[in-house]
């Protein structure tokens, strides 16, 4: 087509002016579609997509496209740029799909009306599962779609657990251990979404005020909360921490890349276990629709679905180094690849996943954020002082009192989902987080001084 239309302006070019043929050439070369994503994924999940699409889409359009990528720095991020757009401009923002990102959110955009409905062909439809262990793989109405699976878990170095005789953590309550002090990797879920998604399986595994509890007493256990989930891998490769919070594809990429396959290891606990779908949608207003639609379409299919799960020596598999290491949504995939596949089937896993309630995950999301941000975050050090203060003591009855204190919370279950849409207002959002961050003040002056 390139050839085609050099030709035509270089006949054109005898005619008119240089600066016209010039245009003309510009135009060749321009790339026939456009495609916009915000996503939160990780360069080599882009480059693949990127690299397995354009040649999808040639072959079936004979047309090229361009893939422009945006990330505001994580799910969080993206969502609040999202929603501040969409406040902005109602009809469009001119971005076409959001991939990436568990289903809280893409639930609450669709509530908010500002997911366009796509409905796959019917033959690849049904064989993607309507909902595993409890939770849609897509929504019913068909304005986004689980992409990949994901679950989350802790990863550890067992290398130096094991020269430090630190203790073996099989359960998130583990994490509370006082032992564990300054080496336990965490991340800002005001940042991340895969923070948010940890916490919010904490807290649905084991209620409102126990889960916080326990959210308290790891946070004061954490070295130090990251901007993002992608360094805590990192950090437990390197020994910065011995344990990780973490979704599975950073857990078996950090693994994939050891020569010691057993240096790091990952499980998920059984005290709360999710697996969940990393979910993508059609944006409303989306300017290249029926190129959208084509993408959604792509990396539904088998092709795109192998990326996941391949090695990246696989003829099939992706170029990246390391691989993409996720679970795929299509359960028939696995029987398919066998042994080909880097992941287990979570389709006949032998776990008991809880039963977790996506809208109520996705009515306090913000909320959430904000209050472990200023409960746990923004006053780290305190949380972490009067931690250590609490486990000096000598006298259990004191310690007991101090952590009582430790567990109190500024609101209940039900405050909290019912100030989720009232936080759109900046005035009552920053009025409540003062009120929190005095909160959090007080109550852990509180619980030094009931050692005394």
């Amino acid at each position: 087509m390139i050839l085609r239309c050099f030709r035509l302006a270089v006949q054109l070019a005898s005619v008119f002016h240089l600066s016209f043929f010039l245009s003309v050439i510009s135009l060749c070369w321009a790339t026939d579609d456009k495609l916009v994503i915000i996503s939160p994924h990780w360069e080599g999940i882009e480059e693949e997509f990127t690299r397995g699409f354009k040649t999808w889409y040639q072959s079936r359009t004979g047309r090229q496209v361009e893939l422009e990528w945006l990330d505001q720095g994580g799910t969080s991020s993206d969502m609040r740029f999202i929603e501040a757009e969409f406040r902005r401009l109602p009809d469009s923002i001119n971005i076409d799909l959001l991939f990436g990102g568990g289903i809280d959110a893409f639930i609450k955009l669709a509530e908010k009306g500002l997911l366009e409905s796509y409905e796959l062909p019917e033959e690849q439809l049904k064989q993607i599962p309507k909902d595993m262990y409890g939770i849609p793989v897509f929504d019913s109405q068909h304005r986004w779609y689980g992409a990949a699976l994901s679950s989350f878990g802790i990863m550890h170095n067992e290398v130096l657990r094991s020269r430090l005789k630190l203790p073996i953590v099989n359960q998130w309550k583990d994490l509370t251990n006082p032992k564990l002090i300054g080496r336990v990797g965490g991340a800002d879920p005001r940042e991340s979404g895969s923070a948010h998604m940890i916490y919010e399986i904490i807290l649905q595994g084991y209620g409102w005020e126990e889960g916080f509890s326990i959210l308290t007493q790891l946070g004061a256990n954490v070295r130090g909360f990251s901007a993002g989930s992608n360094a805590i891998p990192k950090d437990v490769v390197a020994g910065q921490v011995i344990y990780g919070m973490a979704i599975d594809f950073y857990a078996y990429g950090a693994i994939a890349q050891q020569d010691d396959p057993n240096k790091i290891q990952y499980a998920l606990p059984p005290d709360a276990t999710v697996i969940s779908p990393d979910s993508i949608a059609i944006l409303k207003g989306a300017p290249n629709r029926e190129v959208a639609e084509k993408f959604v379409t792509y990396v539904l299919s088998k092709e795109a679905q192998k990326l996941w799960l391949l090695r990246d020596s696989d003829p099939e598999g992706p170029k990246r180094k390391g691989g993409l290491n996720r679970a795929s949504v299509l359960p028939g995939l696995y029987d398919e690849l066998g042994d080909r596949s880097v992941v287990d089937n979570p389709f006949k896993s032998d776990l008991s996943p809880i039963q977790y309630d996506p809208v109520k995950g996705g009515s306090r999301a913000k909320v959430l954020n904000d209050l472990m941000g200023t409960l746990l975050i923004d006053r780290h050090k305190e949380l972490v002082k009067t931690w250590r203060t609490i486990h000096k003591s000598k006298n259990p009855v004191k310690r007991e009192k101090a952590i009582a204190i430790l567990r109190e919370l500024p609101l209940t279950e039900t405050e909290a989902m019912s100030l989720e849409d009232q936080f759109s207002d900046p005035v009552l959002r920053n009025r409540k987080l003062k009120e929190w961050s005095e909160f959090a003040g007080d109550k852990y002056k509180r619980a030094r001084s009931a050692l005394k």
